[in-house]
């Protein structure tokens, strides 16, 4: 199987971010992918990636500082977080 290019990389996960399981979801991380992805590096890529599968209800809490996010995860949800503060 070959390797997965960069650029449909950035396509799947920008299409991830875009069909999540509730709407303010999809508007956060669909906004924040569009402004983002592509000046992440491979390793920003993989965390974010990885975040991608966590429950939206989770990360919805976490982006909105109801609840602190995993370890792992803290710098990206702290970053997401930061895109949508006034």
């Amino acid at each position: 199987m070959s390797e997965e290019t960069r650029d449909h990389r950035l396509k799947r996960l920008h299409m991830r971010s875009m069909r999540r399981g509730i709407k303010e979801m999809d508007l956060i991380l669909s906004t924040y992918a569009g402004r983002h992805l592509s000046a992440m590096s491979d390793a920003e890529l993989d965390v974010y990636d990885a975040m991608l599968n966590e429950n939206d209800q989770d990360l919805y809490r976490w982006v909105t500082g109801q609840e602190r996010a995993p370890d792992h995860l803290v710098p990206l949800i702290d970053d997401v977080a930061r895109t949508f503060q006034p």
